[in-house]
């Protein structure tokens, strides 16, 4: 795990870095290409300069979030969270996080990719890379 997010995962209280440490071990498990750093305030995980997973502490919770999740048709992350084609789960306890989910949606964002990373040279328009 990489220093600076180990940094802010340690800054969460128990039961939070308890999610999050899972949650980086996992991802860093299943994308072990993906270049990870701290980005906006939050741990993400990047493919080809792309943003595909992070997650962030919010009030209730650490919600845990796919850039291109809207299209992986997966009927426990809510869609429309934040801006364009995201999707996401929110997790309380470490026990509510399913390997098995986690993994399938971590394939998935290997495979469903929008080029995120030339939203601005586009204009805001986002296309479809794989």
């Amino acid at each position: 795990m990489k220093e600076t997010i180990q940094a802010y995962n340690n800054k969460q209280s128990s039961a939070d870095q308890e999610i999050c440490d899972l949650l980086t071990t996992e991802i860093d498990r299943e994308l072990t290409e993906a270049e990870s750093k701290i980005w906006h305030a939050h741990p993400v995980w990047f493919l080809d300069g792309n943003p595909i997973v992070g997650y962030s502490k919010l009030k209730d919770g650490v919600r845990l979030m796919f850039w291109s999740g809207a299209d992986f048709m997966e009927e426990k992350l809510t869609v429309g969270t934040g801006k364009f084609k995201d999707a996401s789960i929110r997790y309380t306890t470490a026990n509510q996080v399913d390997s098995a989910d986690l993994k399938r949606w971590l394939q998935k964002s290997r495979e469903i990719q929008w080029d995120y990373k030339n939203l601005v040279k586009r204009k805001g328009r986002l296309e479809r890379l794989k």
